[in-house]
Formats: C-alpha cells, structure tokens, sequence
C-alpha cells in the first residue's frame, strides 16, 4: 500500500511540475476607458523568471506574438497593437538574426473606438512563443475576452 501511494505522489508531484514548467506566461485581458467613446485593450503578459517572449516583431526565426482581436460590429480598432514593457534586443547565433524580445511582463495595448453606448465584449486570440536559454516551447494559441463597460 505504501509503494501505490509513494508512486501516487510521485507521479502527481512530476505531473505539478510539468505543468508549472509548461506555463511560464500568464495572461491579463482589461479594458480602460480613456475619453468618451474611446478605450484601450490591455492584454498583458506576466513572463516567469528566466523566460521570455517575442516581440511582434520579433527577428527572423522565432514565432512572434501576434493578436488578432474578432470583428465586432460595435468596435472600431484605432491604430496598431502597441508594446509596454523594456524591448530586449539580442543576437542568436541560432536564427543568424538579432531578436527581440520581453522578460518578466509585456503590455500590449490596442486602442478602439466603440459605435454605441451598450457594453460589449472584445474577443480574440494571442499566439505567442515562449523561450529561456536552454529551450523554447511550442508556440501557443489562447482565446480571450474583454469586457467593456460603455457607461
């Protein structure tokens, strides 16, 4: 009885850890109000220690982060996806390319512009490619939701 439930804990222990491992960025999806009529889409990663993710133009090689924000007939997007954070530039003898990239949190904000005064709901998707100095892990694709409040 001893041995099945040391290899119990053993195997949800390592299973704990690959997911912790697997997961270095974590997402934030806020909308701020800043004029009548006018909002910005935060989407914002919070990058674990010793990892990184790519700019959205991020070099020759590695996937960069891109967003694409769904239609909405209530929603006028206003200009390109800004970046807030410190842009980190570097060579890779790898990809033979200078890359850039954020450590430790990034925001990515997309202003708009609403049609109406009735709240609504921006949804999208981040694909995003997530490295540290030994590895990079599949590029992943999320879907998000922001609400905003028109009032």
């Amino acid at each position: 009885m001893k041995k099945i439930t040391l290899a119990l804990f053993v195997l949800l222990f390592s299973v704990s850890v690959h997911a912790q491992i697997t997961s270095p960025v974590k997402w934030n999806y806020t909308a701020k109000k800043i004029a009548v009529g006018i909002y910005e889409l935060h989407i914002t990663a919070t990058i674990e220690p010793k990892w990184h993710i790519y700019s959205q133009d991020a070099g020759e090689g590695p996937v960069p982060t891109s967003i694409a924000i769904d239609k909405n007939p209530l929603i006028t997007l206003d200009g390109k996806i800004t970046e807030l954070g410190k842009l980190q530039k570097e060579y890779s003898k790898v990809f033979s390319s200078t890359l850039k990239f954020y450590s430790n949190k990034v925001d990515f904000v997309q202003k708009i512009k609403l049609k109406t005064t009735v709240n609504t709901i921006a949804k999208g998707k981040v694909t995003f490619m997530v490295c540290n100095d030994e590895k990079c892990l599949a590029p992943s694709t999320i879907p998000f939701s922001i609400k905003i409040n028109a009032k």
